[in-house]
């Protein structure tokens, strides 16, 4: 049973943390729950075509959302758009439920997306709000680690809702944990400080949501439905340079900016957005190529690619958690460093993989990524907001969420890439001597390719080489990992010295009144 010990303006602390860490982990992995039933939602509904447009119209509507919520529940209060953001969420799960087309579904997923976009970082805004700081340590570390299981534990639920149930529950099962954390909130949590209200930047908001659209949108289009060099997609990549110049040109001229570039000239909160960013690059890369190599290496089953993640994400937790401990002890800088240190070891040893790996082995390698990455999850979380008086924590930590899922979408699409390429490079030279058939194998996409039922009709031989080709690839894609992992653990060490202080965290707070 969660305690209720009361804290700040008459708040119950473990009824407020347990509507909080629902809300977190259905808007969180909501990201990556359809990803396994997106074969069974395309048989169900058709549109082959349009299926990415399932998770574009998301993760575009999530990451334009997290900044502008951000602000506004600074200036207007964190609870009404906290339950605006449930509300709407819930909304959207029960439309994708009755969706009858790709169309339909990728609609009410951007409604979906729009709740989770004032979820995530409106969360921990009402956690660090809410926590004195002598327990914001232990609670950033179990925050932390949900949000990091989240990406994990998505795909192994959405596949056994797929298997054993129905795809539509994947949308269903949001609605009663929606409404116990809306009740949980609604009579629990009670804002403690004023807000005053001020004009909404409507010009900054228009402008981050058009070049986050273009964006998000050139990157999941390109190379699957549009060429890169198509006029479409080069037409996206300039509508994004054009309304993200228009969109700093408004910021600097506004009084209450969307997202305030001030705050990148706080030195560790700009040393921390980076590494979050870079951080979570190298991160989403494991999560998305092991499964892939134990499938399509190994022969396992969808199931066994996705258990294997199970030592990734016990290690982030353990971290995640160890790294609460740590704040009220230690400097966020010095958590960090050797964290980072970890996940660029990590990162270097996946580069190694071969045809023949072992899983004991690749079980180890995974433990190093989850144990490098879990600490950034709680302790940068604590670190933007440490030197932000609370009108400000809500435009911080939505600022480093967006940055976080920014570096996830650039890491998976810039190396989505380089995978492609070099897998189709040595499919080509390796079964060059196959004639048609050759040629038809070589332009497969791999987890196609190498799935249960069509690799047992595959030659021996030729397995062999797919199987090869695939494990160069992956492991080639890796070595190019290893980039922003480095850079994550060179911007570790440009974090300034600053940690948790109760008597800096006062002086903040009045300043903030």
């Amino acid at each position: 049973m969660a305690s209720t010990v009361p804290i700040k303006g008459n708040n119950k602390v473990g009824v407020i943390v347990a509507a909080l860490l629902l809300s977190i982990l259905m808007a969180s992995m909501d990201n990556t729950i359809v990803a396994t039933a997106m074969g069974t939602i395309v048989g169900d509904l058709g549109g082959l075509d349009k299926f990415v447009w399932v998770t574009s119209a998301y993760m575009v509507a999530e990451m334009a959302g997290m900044p502008i919520f951000g602000k506004l529940s600074d200036m207007y209060g964190r609870k009404r758009f906290f339950i605006f953001g449930i509300i709407v969420f819930m909304i959207g799960s029960a439309l994708c439920g009755t969706a009858n087309s790709i169309v339909e579904l990728s609609i009410y997923r951007a409604i979906q997306g729009i709740g989770g976009g004032a979820l995530i970082p409106i969360a921990f805004t009402i956690m660090f709000d809410s926590v004195p700081l002598e327990n914001r340590g232990k609670l950033g570390g179990l925050f932390g680690a949900v949000f990091g299981m989240s990406s994990i534990f998505g795909p192994l639920l959405g596949a056994y809702i797929t298997d054993y149930i129905n795809w539509k529950w994947i949308f269903y099962i949001n609605l009663p944990l929606g409404l116990v954390a809306l009740l949980m909130i609604a009579f629990s949590y009670k804002e403690s400080h004023e807000h005053s209200k001020q004009r909404i930047d409507w010009g900054g908001a228009i402008t981050l949501v058009g070049a986050v659209m273009c964006l998000m949108f050139a990157l999941e289009l390109g190379g699957k439905e549009y060429a890169w060099d198509s006029t479409f997609i080069l037409g996206l990549f300039s509508g994004f340079v054009v309304l993200g110049i228009a969109f700093i040109f408004v910021e600097k001229r506004v009084a209450e900016p969307i997202i305030s570039f001030n705050m990148f000239k706080k030195r560790l909160f700009f040393s921390s957005t980076l590494v979050a960013m870079f951080g979570g690059a190298a991160f989403i890369t494991a999560s998305v190529y092991i499964p892939i190599y134990i499938q399509g290496v190994l022969g396992g089953t969808a199931t066994n690619s996705g258990l294997v993640l199970l030592p990734m994400m016990l290690g982030s937790v353990v971290t995640a958690t160890t790294g609460g401990f740590l704040m009220n002890k230690m400097s966020f800088r010095a958590i960090m460093i050797p964290a980072t240190v970890i996940l660029v070891i990590g990162s270097v040893l996946l580069s190694t993989l071969q045809v023949d790996s072992t899983r004991m082995l690749i079980t180890f390698y995974m433990i190093l990524i989850g144990l490098g990455i879990g600490a950034s999850f709680s302790v940068l979380s604590n670190a933007v907001i440490h030197i932000f008086d609370i009108r400000q924590r809500g435009s911080a930590t939505a600022t480093l969420n967006f940055v976080r899922s920014l570096g996830m979408t650039l890491g998976i699409t810039v190396f989505g890439i380089i995978q492609s390429h070099v897998f189709s490079r040595k499919m080509a030279a390796a079964l060059g001597d196959q004639g048609d058939a050759g040629k038809n194998l070589a332009e497969l996409d791999p987890r196609t390719l190498l799935s249960p039922e069509t690799r047992v009709d595959i030659p021996t031989p030729v397995l062999e080489k797919i199987t090869a080709a695939l494990s160069s690839s992956i492991a080639y894609t890796f070595m190019w990992a290893i980039i922003p992992a480095a850079l994550a653990l060179l911007f570790t060490f440009t974090m300034s010295s600053e940690r948790m202080d109760p008597n800096a965290e006062k002086d903040a707070s009045a300043a903030g009144h």
